[in-house]
């Protein structure tokens, strides 16, 4: 056979996402703002596209225009809701079935996301409220008034301690005893002037301060140079003690400060409103204030058109502006019929939240709603993604709805997660002070409730839900006492 170049024709087949097709993906998953912002954009970049103001006076005249609207309460379920193929997808977005961690809790369960971080009260209000039952002579109160009034967001002392002393003309030793009595306020780690002393405060409160893990926050840098060898011949330690280290330092808070105060959140305006009817279901519909209502301008268009002559160019630019403000009318309107059928699927599955509160919450993942709405759970991911609904037990995030499951008397998975942390969180909120339940407590009284579960877990959930450790809620509540 000879070798040699030629020339060959090949015909293939592939699947390919088209521009158009990547923006109603980017539309299915921006939140109000983000698409009050595209569609801000659209409009000034087509001159074919208008929005209706707020009183529906139109910027055409009306029987020229086309308007995208919120879709009515009965509609949403038929094929014009939005769905992407499995093999079209970007691979790097996220499709797995965990919950998001930004949502909050429920009704009288658990505060809704409107409560969360009011900013009502800052670092240093919150650590002067405690000096007055941390003890130390008035002296020293007067000290560490001075030094909160120095410290950062993140709780940190950034002025040298010998400067504070000498602007209060006092010795460093009653400086150094003013710092002390502010590191002995909650939150653990405030007052630190290092990270390293930050985390070997968090260290001896939970009672790890040993002369190992000493070596390991003295040596902070080896740690992120990733110099385990030389860390374990200072520590002292063999791999698995250093794994079991490592792992409980970065349990710790680097920025204990920012837990409290800080910045109001911004209001949250829910995509969804689910309330009861009078059939005894729930009637859900989409809020028709976030909705863009657009208008294409087909006279406009035909004025254009003929002014345009015969200059190919310049009609061919009028027809794809044309064609792109007809593909943003279908694009928005897909959005909202997605919105609103992944909605009724949700409200279906999670009833028992929406009549019981979150103790009745269940374990749901994407998949499964994928499946019974047919579509593919990349889809879902986007439609719940900064997407809020709001019910008679507050506003939520889409996100928060799915949760995984954990084991019950009832069955492997049958008991949310969610549901579980409303049990620690009512479990914790009825302990008196002088009877502080530890985790090992804690799992036993879950268990009698039918929740099984490991100690580590009942202490991962705690965390997650804010809760500090028995040693932590003890000296809150006895401080609480004294005030």
């Amino acid at each position: 056979m000879a070798l040699g170049p030629r020339l060959d024709l090949r015909q293939t087949q592939s699947l390919v996402m088209t521009p158009q097709l990547q923006q109603a993906i980017r539309l299915l998953a921006l939140s109000n703002l983000e698409l009050e912002s595209f569609i801000a954009d659209a409009v000034a970049d087509n001159p074919l596209v208008d929005l209706v103001n707020g009183e529906g006076e139109r910027a055409a005249p009306a029987e020229s225009s086309e308007i995208v609207e919120a879709v009515p309460e009965g509609q949403g379920d038929g094929e014009a809701a939005l769905d992407i193929s499995g093999e079209m997808l970007d691979r790097d977005f996220d499709t797995g079935s965990s919950r998001s961690s930004g949502s909050g809790g429920a009704g009288e369960d658990m505060p809704d996301i409107g409560e969360r971080a009011s900013g009502d009260e800052t670092l240093a209000e919150y650590l002067h409220a405690q000096l007055g039952a941390a003890g130390g002579t008035e002296a020293e109160q007067f000290i560490a008034r001075q030094i909160i009034d120095q410290l950062d967001e993140a709780g940190y002392l950034t002025l040298d301690l010998a400067e504070i002393a000498d602007l209060l003309g006092i010795p460093m030793r009653l400086a150094e005893a003013g710092l002390a009595l502010v590191q002995s306020l909650d939150p653990t780690g405030v007052g630190a002037r290092s990270l390293s002393e930050c985390l070997a405060l968090q260290a001896k409160e939970a009672d790890r301060y040993d002369p190992c893990m000493q070596a390991l926050i003295a040596n902070l840098d080896l740690l992120a140079r990733g110099n385990f060898a030389q860390l374990k011949r200072m520590c002292r330690v063999d791999d698995e003690d250093l794994t079991d280290m490592i792992a409980e330092l970065r349990s710790y808070d680097p920025k204990p400060g920012c837990r409290i105060g800080g910045d109001a959140a911004p209001p949250v305006v829910p995509d969804v409103f689910v309330k009861p009817d009078r059939t005894g279901g729930w009637a859900i519909a989409l809020n028709r204030d976030t909705l863009p209502k657009l208008v294409i301008d087909r006279q406009y268009y035909a004025t254009l058109k003929a002014g345009c002559g015969k200059d190919k160019s310049s009609g061919g630019w009028l027809g794809e502006k044309l064609a792109d403000a007809n593909w943003l009318v279908k694009a928005l309107d897909q959005r909202q019929k997605t919105i609103l059928k992944v909605s009724k699927e949700i409200v279906r599955r999670q009833e028992g939240f929406f009549r019981r509160g979150v103790s009745a919450l269940v374990p749901l993942t994407l998949r499964d709603v994928a499946e019974a709405v047919e579509m593919h759970e990349s889809t879902i991911s986007r439609v719940t993604s900064n997407k809020f609904l709001n019910c008679g037990r507050g506003t939520f995030e889409l996100k928060y709805f799915f949760s995984s499951g954990v084991a019950s008397d009832g069955g492997e998975g049958a008991a949310s997660a969610e549901a579980v942390k409303a049990a620690i969180k009512a479990l914790i909120d009825d302990e008196k002070p002088d009877a502080i339940l530890s985790d090992d407590t804690l799992v036993d009284l879950l268990k009698a409730k039918g929740y099984t579960l490991a100690r580590r877990t009942v202490a991962k959930y705690r965390e997650a839900i804010g809760l500090g450790s028995s040693v932590q809620r003890r000296r809150q509540k006895k401080l609480q006492g004294v005030r």
